[in-house]
């Protein structure tokens, strides 16, 4: 599922984003970020994946 979200997060950055964390102000910025253009929409989702993920393996708290 992770490999799913992170190039959903390269294509469609706000729908990684959404699949990720839901609706939130997270998703809002990556919405903004992609708006102004695709590749920050693209770097934000990828870190915002990879940083979510990471959370879940150490058993931190999740946003």
């Amino acid at each position: 599922m992770k490999l799913i979200r992170l190039i959903l997060g390269l294509l469609i950055p706000p729908l990684g984003v959404f699949l990720t964390v839901g609706a939130g102000p997270t998703l809002l910025l990556n919405i903004l970020l992609t708006l102004l253009g695709w590749l920050p929409g693209s770097i934000h989702a990828v870190w915002v994946i990879a940083k979510y993920e990471d959370k879940l393996n150490r058993g931190g708290e999740i946003y």
